[in-house]
């Protein structure tokens, strides 16, 4: 018991990365996201859960302004970035989008060589001043992609010609490379067989001490394993919110707990 409310200290000193408010999503007049609340926090995992079609991944896309690109979408409420609205005019969404990365459900590197794939952003945002320092970038990305031993030989190769696993590795390494803050995964591992969902799950573990990184994920288990805190979606509201051992063993909403013993789903 006290070692859980030692770690339930812990996490509640983290700092807040980001403050959602009163958050509602419309696709045209379909109403997606319903009043959603939620603090996340730095340097921890979040996983989002829930039903397919719950809202978990369309809320993950206002954190990095991704509903933009959506013309029939509209979002509503507040959605605060280190205390600052990321949906105020004067934000430039690219920018934005460097500093909170996404790696998606399907990987998807660039048709271009490793190399450039990794350099792409820094090369964008202007963050080498030479060749030598866009090197050492794109060293360091794939190292923290966990991906650098195994393509460092072959850095002028096509990421397309990489396995899965290698090529969503490649995707996390080409997203820390703009020196982000946050890491949003869509469904990171979905498309992964058993061996390389082990080794992404391996790596955003390492990556929770640099980034705030959020989940979505179709896996309880994977929820379970990976994240601190966790979200349960559903029909588009944010049933519950807490520590991941409370919400899978104790959780405080009926809907929570039909979810996780598999009666709805």
């Amino acid at each position: 018991m006290n070692d859980m409310t030692l770690m339930e200290k812990t996490v509640d000193t983290q700092k807040i990365k980001i403050a959602a408010k009163d958050v509602n999503v419309y696709y045209g007049d379909s109403h997606a996201i319903k009043d959603v609340n939620v603090e996340i926090e730095d340097k921890t995992v979040t996983a989002f859960i829930g039903p397919s079609g719950c809202g978990k991944s369309t809320f993950l896309r206002c954190l990095n302004r991704m509903n933009d690109t959506i013309d029939i979408c509209k979002v509503k409420g507040d959605i605060l970035l280190d205390g600052e609205d990321i949906y105020d005019k004067r934000v430039d969404p690219v920018q934005l989008r460097a500093k909170v990365g996404m790696v998606f459900q399907k990987p998807n590197p660039f048709p271009k060589s490793i190399y450039d794939n990794v350099a792409y952003g820094p090369r964008i945002h202007g963050l080498a001043k030479n060749k030598a320092e866009l090197d050492e970038i794109v060293e360091k990305s794939l190292r923290r992609g966990a991906i650098w031993d195994e393509v460092k030989d072959r850095l002028d190769a096509p990421g397309t010609g990489l396995s899965g696993g290698q090529q969503q590795r490649l995707c996390i390494a080409r997203a820390v490379a703009t020196e982000p803050e946050v890491l949003l995964m869509d469904e990171p591992c979905s498309a992964l067989d058993p061996i390389a969902t082990a080794q992404v799950e391996e790596l955003i573990d390492e990556l929770r001490s640099r980034y705030s990184v959020v989940i979505v994920t179709h896996s309880m288990q994977q929820a379970a394993r990976v994240s601190q805190k966790t979200a349960f979606f559903h029909l588009g509201n944010l049933v519950e919110f807490g520590l991941t051992g409370q919400i899978f063993t104790n959780p405080e909403d009926p809907r929570t707990e039909s979810y996780i013993t598999g009666r709805i789903g």
